[in-house]
């Protein structure tokens, strides 16, 4: 369940804008534990596989993405086609990295929702080489798409 964000509820500003959840609980899941944004920073930060949940023709479509999480910023490699285009719209996207051990019913979700942009300045595309983010599919990926946070929140189940 969201809460009204017009009166205030569920949501407290971060640095650079971004939005957390706070007391009020943006998102309710009975039973999960909700992650803080340290917690959810951590768990983004290493970097990996995720995937990127866009829009196309008012269908929700997930895609998995390689990607860095770099200056509190999600950011992945693609090529033309479906998350360019979400990115040349500055279109709000959803993005989410999870792990879980099927032996002990145990796991952690950390959802990322917010803009996405195409990465243009040249000196900011050659600091982000540096990063090495490599598809695992075959094919060219020269854009760089970068998704500014604009609410991060996380959820942690483990059983006894």
């Amino acid at each position: 369940m969201w809460a009204d964000p017009e009166r205030g509820e569920g949501r407290s500003t971060l640095a650079g804008g971004a939005r957390d959840v706070d007391d009020h609980e943006v998102l309710i899941d009975e039973g999960l534990e909700l992650l803080t944004e340290e917690e959810c920073v951590d768990l983004l930060e290493p970097g990996g596989v995720g995937r990127i949940g866009v829009t196309i023709a008012g269908l929700p479509v997930i895609l998995p993405v390689n990607y860095a999480f770099v200056d509190g910023e999600v950011l992945f490699r693609t090529g033309e086609g479906t998350k360019l285009s979400a990115a040349t719209q500055r279109a709000v996207v959803a993005f989410e990295v999870d792990a879980y051990d099927v032996d002990s019913d145990s796991g952690w979700s950390v959802l990322v929702i917010g803009r996405s942009s195409v990465v243009t300045d040249p000196m900011e595309l050659t600091r982000l080489d540096g990063y090495e983010i490599t598809s695992w599919a075959d094919g060219t990926r020269n854009n760089y798409v970068r998704l500014q946070p604009e609410l991060l929140t996380g959820r942690r189940i483990a059983r006894c």
